[in-house]
């Protein structure tokens, strides 16, 4: 009933709601219930996502692939990139990293090749290369040696306690070890040998037994060739030299340029250019395996000089894709574990991230492979190994990083491999990338020895334990504190530091087939196949020669790339020349 002056009267709550809803509800309130007792019991539970999908199609595909005038890894052209960006996006990151570590991508508008691309995103890509950055020590592991096969840096200095200089460094003194390729001034050795293509470390005299030897392995006891963690003192001043991951798709999805989502620019520009994983990548490429591509390419950023830099394919989906068979391929993360962590794959996200078949595939297998390999005995890991992986394959994977005296595999602390995953046989394959610390190992390391930093050691002597953690430095690098590393820890890279859970190096996989018996034949004749095709035919010093000439078309000057080059080359001189004298290398 209405008011007496006439005015509407105002409805009444229970009039405001629905007529079916009033009549319904019991049901509703019962619902409300049950979901209020449900919250309340399991609110802080996790639902972990199970993929049980047979699919095996990409859901991420491209939809706009822009093409180019030239091939974008095509080594007989000249290359160049520039990229645009607002400097105050630029400072903003550059704060940000320097306060906390965080690598967030800034908008940038990308000129490669004469081909226009607006709004790509670019980061800062690495980790420990990046330490310079952050008021560290000039980058790479404190105490760092100079470029890996050769090419001193200044600002460096021998590794704390032992190990190669490799490669110079100008510095503090070395505790005891060899000045190998390159050379290079500071304080007094402790021991060992200088070798390969530089004087002796000048302001100081080798001690106890070294002698000065240019090229070939060392005498008294010294380790020939080798190379180091490589120095570089960037700046924030000069973004042409800083190690740059472009994102074609950031900001725009489902394009790219030529097929690729991403180009990483690796570190070291003009005299520094990496040449070393140059040469590695073209190595590999000829061995069936996979391998990035690569070009030699000016970057010019903003109105700066333009510097000559290395561009590589980053590992995305199209490149998993691309694997033989049909694959779902997993990389591995560097502050990641290979432990098995139970049946939730949540458990495993912070250690593997899937590049392809998102949403069709999940991370089941890897979980699998883990609990295996951790729970296994020796004599099942030895009849049942190729159930799980293709054991051919892997012995070639171990045998290249050896050869190709690479720090920093599956076992060293960037944990650069990924894992491809056959939907038809069932089995794992494991696939390289990240070589720029190829050839900076012992270049008298046979087969059996373990590559690091420092030297070799028995490949088998941490065969057994379990979950591919060690908790040990390699030899001749320093500890580094927990909980270092760095946000790229999350996504692979460069060498973290040692951090919770990662270690610094060790994979129970790869420690397992060395250390039995059961798998010396398949490895022994990968081994050599790999030798022949490498060393003994000539086509490491080939390469080379090729490599000089494509750093000269894109710019470097004839004399640092004599300089660069010709200490790589000693390098590999020393390598083959050891290897060629190892009979269970030649047969």
């Amino acid at each position: 009933m209405s008011p007496g002056d006439g005015t509407p009267r105002r409805r009444r709550l229970r009039d405001r709601v629905p007529v079916r809803l009033r009549h319904h509800w019991k049901p509703a309130g019962a619902l409300c219930a049950g979901l209020a007792v449900m919250l309340y019991a399991f609110g802080d539970a996790r639902i972990s996502p199970y993929v049980t999908s047979a699919s095996r199609v990409e859901a991420d595909t491209i939809t706009d692939d822009v093409g180019g005038t030239v091939g974008l890894y095509d080594t007989a052209v000249r290359h160049s990139i520039q990229l645009e960006y607002n400097q105050r996006d630029f400072d903003k990151m550059m704060k940000e990293f320097k306060e906390d570590g965080t690598k967030d991508s800034i908008p940038a508008d990308l000129t490669i090749d004469g081909v226009y691309l607006q709004d790509v995103g670019i980061r800062l890509k690495g980790n420990s290369t990046l330490r310079s950055l952050q008021g560290g020590n000039g980058g790479g592991m404190p105490g760092g040696g100079g470029m890996p096969g050769g090419g001193g840096m200044p600002g460096g200095g021998g590794m704390p306690g032992g190990g190669q200089a490799a490669g110079g460094g100008l510095g503090g003194p070395q505790a005891g070890g060899t000045a190998t390729a390159g050379g290079g001034q500071g304080g007094p050795q402790a021991s060992g040998t200088a070798t390969a293509g530089g004087p002796a470390a000048t302001g100081g005299p080798t001690a106890a037994g070294g002698a000065d030897e240019a090229g070939g392995p060392t005498a008294a006891g010294g380790r020939g060739g080798g190379g180091g963690m490589t120095q570089y003192n960037l700046s924030a001043d000069k973004p042409e030299e800083l190690p740059w991951l472009i994102k074609i798709d950031e900001y725009v999805e489902g394009r790219a340029y030529q097929g690729e989502r991403e180009i990483s620019l690796r570190p070291g520009a003009n005299a520094q250019v990496p040449v070393n994983e140059a040469l590695a990548l073209s190595l590999i490429d000829g061995t069936g395996e996979p391998a990035e591509r690569y070009g030699f390419s000016t970057l010019k950023v903003n109105n700066r000089p333009a510097a000559v830099r290395l561009m590589v394919e980053n590992p995305d989906t199209e490149y998993a894709e691309a694997v033989e068979g049909e694959s779902v391929v997993y990389k591995a993360r560097a502050g990641g574990t290979f432990a098995y962590q139970g049946d939730d794959p949540s458990k495993y996200e912070t250690s593997f991230r899937q590049l392809n078949k998102v949403g069709s595939q999940d991370l089941e297998p890897v979980m699998k492979l883990t609990k295996w390999v951790e729970n296994s005995s020796d004599k099942e890991f030895a009849a049942n190994l190729d159930q799980y992986v293709d054991v051919d394959s892997f012995a070639h994977y171990v045998a290249t990083q050896n050869l190709l005296m690479n720090f920093d595999d599956m076992a060293g602390p960037g944990k650069n491999y990924l894992l491809g995953y056959d939907l038809n046989t069932k089995k794992f394959s494991v696939l390289g990338w990240d070589y720029n610390l190829t050839f900076s190992g012992d270049a008298t390391a046979g087969p059996d020895d373990e590559m690091s930093m420092g030297g070799g050691r028995p490949a088998g002597q941490q065969a057994g334990q379990q979950g591919g953690q060690t908790g040990e430095a390699p030899q001749g690098m320093p500890d580094m504190p927990d909980g270092a590393g760095g946000p790229d820890a999350a996504e692979g890279g460069d060498a973290p530091a040692a951090g919770r859970g990662g270690g610094m190096s060790g994979h129970a996989l790869k420690e397992r087939f060395l250390g039995l018996d059961a798998f010396d034949a398949v490895y022994e004749k990968a081994y050599q196949d790999l030798y022949e095709k490498f060393y003994a035919s000539g086509k490491a010093t080939k390469t080379l020669k090729a490599l000089a000439a494509q750093a000269e078309l894109a710019g470097v000057p004839a004399k640092d790339v004599d300089t660069v080059v010709g200490a790589l080359r000693t390098t590999v001189t020393s390598r083959t020349t050891a290897l060629a004298k190892n009979k269970e290398v030649t047969g």
